[in-house]
């Protein structure tokens, strides 16, 4: 499997692509959503953006007082997000690191954890929530953005049209659903070459009981819809308002067993 961390030119194309806001898909579809469980921003809060890419929500995050710390697998990606500093200094400290293993990090140091569909690329996602858990501090959040496990199964899901009499009716087909697993992903770059990623599904209640075992307790959730400046290329805009294929997850972080809340 072609590893895009490897390949010269990926970071450049991925960067030019998310920009400074998200593409259109993440501006449109999936950020609204997890901004809207994210809430107010405090000054001076400490947050940890998993999985960064090239720094765009970070960016958002500092922008709005917010203290923040970057990391990605991809060092290109990483190079990407710290020319970003360039243009505008915000202060965000980047490190290139698997998101399992955040030793650079000290216990309960972050108030506030990000994932924006990163845990569906990370293959260590139990260890990652893990570590996540043991940096957050007591009542802090971990806010996170996947592929709905219901409904966008990667390539074992897709659209079905019934046309009868009236308005056609449209379904999602999931095949697979309970079985966790990879499936890779191939990305176009502008000069012909072709690159493939893999991503993991995993059912919603493998996510539930992962965040429960680390000390997080969901309290609420999104499945975000289309804004009104949403314009699917591939799939119709009136399809995703009635079938969600994000799902966005706050968990707050409990206290230890034994220690006062």
């Amino acid at each position: 499997m072609t590893d895009p961390e490897r390949i010269d030119g990926f970071g450049a194309w991925y960067d030019e692509k998310q920009g400074d806001s998200g593409d259109l898909w993440h501006r449109t579809l999936i950020d609204p959503g997890l901004f809207a469980r994210i809430g107010p921003v405090p000054r001076g809060i400490r947050v940890l953006d998993l999985g960064c890419g090239n720094g765009y929500i970070a960016r958002r995050l500092a922008r709005l007082g917010a203290r923040v710390v970057g990391v990605d697998t991809s060092p290109e990606l990483i190079e990407r997000a710290r020319a970003w500093q360039g243009t505008e200094p915000l202060d965000i400290v980047y490190h290139r690191a698997d998101a399992a293993h955040l030793s650079f990090l000290s216990d309960q140091s972050i108030d506030l954890a990000v994932a924006n569909m990163s845990l569906v690329d990370i293959e260590n996602a139990s260890g990652t929530i893990r570590e996540t858990a043991r940096v957050v501090v007591p009542g802090g959040r971990f806010v996170f953005s996947i592929s709905h496990p219901c409904f966008d199964v990667d390539t074992r899901s897709g659209w079905l049209v019934e046309v009868t009499v009236g308005p056609p009716t449209v379904f999602r087909k999931v095949a697979r659903y309970q079985e966790p697993h990879s499936d890779s992903y191939r990305w176009a770059l502008p000069d012909g070459r072709s690159v493939r990623t893999v991503g993991y599904h995993r059912p919603l209640a493998w996510y539930v009981k992962q965040l429960r075992t680390a000390g997080f307790i969901v309290v609420d959730a999104e499945e975000p819809g289309p804004s009104i400046e949403f314009v699917g290329h591939r799939m119709k805009r009136e399809w995703i308002e009635q079938i969600p294929l994000h799902l966005v997850i706050e968990a707050r972080r409990e206290p230890a067993q034994g220690t006062p809340g």
